[in-house]
């Protein structure tokens, strides 16, 4: 592994938290390895996560009628972008992995987070009408979430009251990172962290540090090929008959996303195949 790069993108807002220290440990280990790291702590640097024309230099091409993904595309083709994005966009440009580190918030990820894939991760940069999925701009990276919860994890099952977390992980990983191409390796959820232990909160990173060693020879989460999906006026973009045909008389759906009003796959968004 020595030699690539990697970048880790904080989104806590206390230093001595235990996402701050699951960075810390990230980027230790991974130097220790040969890697080359970077962190975008978002809080320290005062990250804004509201979308505003301040995104762009120079007039829009239509000040009439702001249309943010427009005119970002745009403004990325012609050199027009603000420079906090074009400082993110070149460490991305830059990386062979990505760990987003944060806490679950509202089942989702934190503003100032989910601000930064707004701004940064935009049409042109990281994706297009032609360049989805395992055709996206970021296919040759990796990409994974790493993240705390409150609850404990069985909460987050389809028994749970919060509800199977295969559901939250769905937007995150296949509608924000498989979509701009990364190839998205299991997250690395630690459940309850305010709740546990001091010992337990020390296994914990201890297992993160493990998995970071061989990190790079994980395989990435099962994805559904653009293939098997066929484009129309009249029925959008969906699965082919061909491939509804192959999947009649199964018990699961494909996915957590293209399940076919079927039973979820178990641990789909959880674990590789």
């Amino acid at each position: 592994m020595a030699g690539r790069k990697a970048l880790i993108v904080l989104a806590h807002s206390e230093k001595t938290s235990f996402n701050h220290a699951m960075a810390e440990v990230a980027a230790s280990t991974l130097r220790a390895k040969g890697w080359d790291v970077t962190i975008s702590d978002l809080y320290a640097m005062g990250f804004n996560p509201v979308l505003s024309q301040r995104d762009i230099t120079g007039p829009p091409k239509n000040p009439e009628h702001f249309v943010y993904e427009t005119e970002m595309g745009e403004a990325w083709k012609e050199g027009r972008l603000s420079s906090d994005i074009v400082a993110e966009q070149k460490k991305i440009e830059a990386a062979d992995l990505i760990i987003f580190q944060f806490p679950l918030q509202w089942l989702g990820m934190p503003a100032i987070l989910k601000g930064w894939f707004d701004r940064v991760i935009i049409q042109g940069f990281a994706y297009s009408v032609a360049t989805i999925y395992e055709q996206g701009p970021f296919q040759k990276k990796k990409a994974m979430l790493s993240f705390t919860t409150s609850g404990m994890e069985s909460t987050y099952s389809p028994k749970g009251i919060n509800g199977d977390m295969n559901v939250f992980l769905w937007p995150m990983q296949r509608g924000m990172l498989q979509f701009c191409g990364f190839q998205v390796l299991a997250p690395q959820i630690c459940y309850s962290v305010r709740y546990v232990t001091p010992e337990a909160r020390a296994q914990m990173l201890s297992a993160w540090q493990k998995r970071l060693a061989t990190i790079w020879e994980e395989k990435p989460l099962s994805i559904v090929p653009n293939s098997w999906f066929e484009m129309s006026m009249e029925r959008g973009f969906v699965l082919k008959q061909e491939v509804l045909a192959q999947q009649e008389g199964k018990k699961q759906g494909l996915t957590v996303g293209q399940h076919l009003g079927k039973a979820f796959p178990p641990s789909q968004q959880l674990k590789a195949p």
